[in-house]
């Protein structure tokens, strides 16, 4: 072969050589940008994951601690009934009238008379602690709710 057709071949493969090694090394360079940007994409997500579980955590936390206070409020409430009741045999607590009269203004005559005087009482004092009992733990549950509220819009 002459010479000038070994050069035309030899140009001809070295370009088609250079051209091969230009794209191989775009292609790798280009691998490794995507590899990085996929390694911080999932950085973030498992850093965003763990953000979200701590924030989860805490407000699990949060609304235990509420609901905790709110059963042993319950438990307390339990004793309103007799402090009431006892309260109102020591005197240190009156009924209003239109209360201490409610209950034997709906007897006949003849009924409330038969019914004793301490009985009327003490059913009074009962049916006021129930009372009580029932507004307290309305006023429990109502800040409980409240707590927890306010909890979730902390966040």
């Amino acid at each position: 072969m002459n010479r000038l057709a070994i050069a035309i071949i030899a140009f001809v493969v070295w370009t088609g050589l250079s051209f091969w090694a230009g794209r191989e090394w775009r292609d790798r360079s280009a691998d490794l940008t995507a590899a990085e940007r996929d390694k911080a994409d999932a950085t973030a997500v498992t850093e965003a994951v763990q953000d979200a579980r701590q924030a989860e955590h805490t407000q699990a936390g949060k609304l235990a601690d509420i609901g905790a206070k709110h059963e042993e409020d319950r438990r307390d409430a339990a004793g309103v009934p007799d402090a009431v009741v006892a309260d109102l045999q020591s005197g240190a607590l009156q009924l209003r009238d239109e209360l201490a009269g409610c209950a034997t203004d709906r007897l006949s005559g003849a009924t409330a008379a038969a019914i004793e005087r301490d009985a009327a009482a003490q059913l009074r004092g009962e049916i006021a602690g129930a009372v009580v009992q029932v507004g307290v733990d309305a006023d429990n549950h109502v800040n409980s709710s409240h707590a927890v509220i306010w909890a979730d819009r902390e966040e």
